[in-house]
């Protein structure tokens, strides 16, 4: 797999109000995001790595599992990240009809006001499936979806030095809104390769602007 895939530079032509995929940026700047925690076991190592470094991130947290661990997303928010919505239960958006979508979003947004305060946030739809009129309804309302130009791959669950060597040979580019995963060991060892050699090459690394959440 490709970190830049089709699908992300197809919805890269599309405007950024309905769908972020990089960020105009004239400073060197990587945008770091993680999805589907919290994570009990990972993510307070992925947020110590983080402060080490002086960065900071958007997690796009799954709401059944905020509930299930308070104090990480306490954790997040206290040490100025940003926190986005990845639907309350993980679904593939494109099995439920668009009124149950909406839900699976709404609830999530509440969950998460209970920690930032804001009513809405950005959102992320689970395993990058985007229906058409999930789509269109977010452009009717003003929502934009918050997806990513480059992918890490953790997920493929490689050994992390395989990972390093092909971010190293297609690394990502200023702007670049980078996807990662908090619910796994495989990702620490990545960041922890990556954040030091990011940082050698003069970018910071941020949290994704949160848009029109």
């Amino acid at each position: 797999m490709q970190p830049r895939s089709r699908k992300t530079r197809l919805l890269g032509l599309l405007p950024s109000r309905l769908v972020t995929t990089r960020v105009r940026t004239r400073e060197k700047v990587l945008f770091l995001t993680f999805d589907d925690g919290p994570d009990p076991e990972h993510t307070p190592p992925i947020l110590d790595l983080l402060k080490a470094h002086g960065a900071t991130a958007t997690f796009f947290l799954i709401g059944d599992r905020i509930d299930r661990h308070p104090e990480v997303v306490q954790r997040i928010v206290d040490e100025g990240h940003e926190l986005g919505n990845h639907s309350w239960g993980h679904p593939f958006m494109s099995d439920l009809p668009i009124e149950r979508q909406m839900e699976e979003i709404a609830r999530a947004d509440a969950s998460l006001s209970t920690y930032d305060g804001r009513a809405t946030h950005p959102f992320r739809p689970p395993y990058g499936v985007l229906p058409r009129n999930l789509l269109t309804r977010f452009a009717r309302t003003g929502r934009t979806i918050a997806f990513w130009s480059y992918d890490s791959q953790d997920y493929e669950r490689l050994p992390a030095p395989v990972l390093i060597r092909q971010v190293q040979a297609d690394p990502p580019r200023s702007g670049d809104v980078v996807l990662m995963h908090d619910d796994n060991a495989g990702t620490i060892e990545l960041l922890a390769g990556l954040l030091p050699e990011w940082r050698a090459q003069g970018y910071s690394v941020r949290a994704m602007p949160a848009g029109r959440a």
